[in-house]
């Protein structure tokens, strides 16, 4: 056996819950899946039992994500998230090959400017509206539409990818913060919607030791952390075990719930 096959082994070894696998036989699609919070709840969901499609916009990266899954329950499809086409081709492909679609994590976001929004171009504003709140409800209303991946038959749930920025103000991130109030608030409305057939659920972290957030906590993570009650940032190892509950029957009573999962940082009168 080789060094990098032991690894991926423990890691997915690690990742797996005492519960077992509660995903068996299914397929779930992550979106912005190549590092950091997307690629653990890939991890997490294929350590119970999924076949997970991963799609993030750098191939290589994904590539190399997806090489680290044992052969035949990962798949790697590039493209932007709020690319039309490539939304097609994902369902598509998951259509042809799998023949079903049981949970959509909606993860892909970005965030491209830091400062005070009365300084903001508009078209930067735009873009991440256009990513992390109508391309979340587009990748829905695809999954819920596209014929072959029996998504609703299935009791399909859905998981989307908020943040506390969307509950308090945060210093910089202004607009990223007001797109994911607005999936929050989305999340609600298609819960409403769509029961009780799908289920749709969202997971509010604060900072997660990630490339993405890096900006938040590089250099001073010990003054950051110092202002949560866990005195620690979250990895994507926690924000994956909240969605793979949401994404489970252990959570069949639920929906139209955003999980704040801030190791107690808002509580405690901070922000992201």
């Amino acid at each position: 056996m080789s060094d990098s096959t032991s690894a991926t082994q423990s890691a997915a070894t690690s990742a797996a819950p005492k519960s077992g696998r509660r995903f068996e036989g299914q397929v779930a699609v992550i979106t912005g899946a190549s590092r950091g919070i997307g690629l653990g709840i890939a991890r997490r969901l294929n350590a119970e039992g999924a076949t997970v499609v991963l799609t993030a916009r750098k191939p290589e990266a994904l590539g190399e994500a997806v090489a680290e899954f044992p052969e035949g329950t990962a798949l790697a499809i590039a493209g932007k998230a709020d690319d039309p086409a490539h939304r097609a081709e994902v369902f598509d492909t998951i259509a042809e090959k799998f023949g079903r679609l049981d949970v959509l994590v909606a993860n892909a976001g970005i965030n491209p400017v830091y400062g005070p929004l009365v300084d903001m171009e508009l078209d930067a504003a735009r873009k991440i509206f256009d990513v992390n709140v109508l391309g979340t409800l587009a990748w829905v209303q695809d999954a819920v539409h596209r014929n072959g991946l029996n998504f609703r038959e299935n009791r399909g749930r859905v998981v989307a990818i908020s943040s506390v920025a969307g509950q308090v103000p945060s210093e910089g991130i202004g607009f990223y913060g007001i797109s994911k109030a607005a999936v929050s608030h989305l999340t609600k409305t298609l819960a409403v919607e769509l029961g009780p057939d799908i289920r749709v659920n969202a997971v509010a972290p604060a900072v997660v030791k990630t490339k993405f957030a890096t900006a938040l906590y590089e250099g001073r993570e010990e003054e950051v952390a110092s202002a949560y009650p866990v005195k620690r940032l979250g990895t994507p190892e926690d924000i994956a075990g909240a969605v793979a509950y949401l994404a489970s029957e252990d959570a069949d009573w639920i929906t139209a719930q955003v999980l704040t999962a801030d190791g107690g940082v808002v509580t405690a009168g901070g922000s992201a």
